[in-house]
């Protein structure tokens, strides 16, 4: 299983970083998602095939990534479940 902080080291981000960057307004997860990517490189992809959402507590599966995120919201990028 792969975790974020996995991913965050692989691309060189300090988690602390990324903290801050979500903190700009955005009007929705892919929002968030390109500006990540545009400041790190690479993220973006990694956040999609890796990760699954959750915006203020409520998990959001799909991939079309065009939730609100409203001024204050707490987006978590949590690692998705490998079966075996």
């Amino acid at each position: 299983m792969t975790h974020i902080n996995d991913i965050l080291e692989r691309i060189g981000v300090l988690e602390d970083e990324l903290t801050r960057e979500l903190e700009k307004r955005h009007e929705d997860l892919r929002g968030v998602i390109k500006a990540l990517d545009a400041q790190y490189p690479g993220l973006a992809e990694h956040l999609e095939e890796e990760t699954t959402v959750a915006i203020d507590g409520e998990i959001h599966e799909s991939g079309n990534y065009v939730q609100p995120v409203q001024e204050g919201s707490e987006v978590f990028f949590i690692p998705k479940l490998e079966g075996g």
